[in-house]
């Protein structure tokens, strides 16, 4: 296999020779993003950074706030830096095969790789911009406890939710275009349907309820662990770990099904 003018070869082979196609197709992708911007690695952390700093702005400073937990803004970041990179991902993924059609056309390896690189690129971004939230949780006075050992075990249950959507949404953009658009209108809604500017406890009633069922709910809540213990939900984390678990079989099952009509489709 080789790396070069946007084009790879070779067999499919082992796990290792998998692991290292993908590899070089993240770094690429990696390296020709940062290449052309003058911001490059900045990027990582603006767009979370600001919409921080409105919420903050919004909720602290204009509104009266009765959610979340102090300091708010690490509250805020906790939630947002993963939800940048589940939110890039997902939009991503509905152009995975159609942006290098000719070469997942022409190339040997597993075309669940188109999926892999985009997970594996962006979620290097999100650890990237985690110097963001120590630097505010020194500053904004939060102190980290025992629930930071949560911390790799969001982060892999996030990895597991975006492949298994990506294996559904990548090819399913292919052979229905009008998913593309679909897709970002339901990330919309999905931003205010997941606790990112709120937690699943402060919610009322019902919804509390329904909104257990949103697997980054779970997530979220592992990552809040080590600044906010009390935010600790059981229910939401064990739903997350199911519907992760779940959603990336179905994944697996869908994209084998669906691999040959992409192919036509390209």
């Amino acid at each position: 296999m080789r790396d070069g003018n946007e084009r790879v070869t070779g067999a499919p082979g082992t796990p290792r020779r998998y692991l290292h196609s993908l590899w070089l197709l993240s770094s690429r992708d990696l390296r020709v993003r940062y290449a052309t911007s003058w911001l490059g690695y900045l990027w990582s952390v603006l767009d979370p950074l600001v919409m921080s700093g409105i919420y903050w702005f919004v909720f602290t400073q204009i509104f009266h706030r009765d959610v979340g937990a102090e300091p708010y803004i690490v509250f805020l970041i906790c939630a947002l830096l993963p939800w940048v990179w589940f939110n890039s991902s997902v939009t991503d993924f509905t152009r995975a095969f159609n942006k290098d059609a000719k070469l997942v056309r022409s190339t040997a390896i597993p075309r669940s790789i188109w999926v892999g690189r985009i997970v594996l690129s962006k979620g290097i971004e999100f650890l990237f911009s985690l110097p963001v939230l120590v630097l505010f949780a020194v500053f904004g006075g939060a102190s980290a406890g025992w629930g930071i050992l949560w911390f790799p075990v969001a982060v892999l249950l996030q990895t597991m939710l975006l492949v298994g959507l990506g294996l559904i949404v990548a090819p399913l953009c292919v052979l229905f275009s009008d998913l593309e658009r679909t897709t970002r209108l339901v990330l919309r809604a999905l931003f205010y349907a997941t606790p990112i500017i709120y937690s699943v406890p402060d919610l009322p009633g019902v919804f509390r309820e329904l909104g257990v069922f949103n697997p980054l709910a779970g997530i979220f809540t592992l990552y809040r662990a080590a600044f906010f213990p009390e935010q600790w939900d059981s229910l939401a984390v064990g739903v997350s770990a199911v519907v992760c678990v779940v959603l990336l079989g179905v994944g697996l099952v869908v994209f084998r099904r669906l691999e040959r009509p992409l192919l036509k489709e390209l």
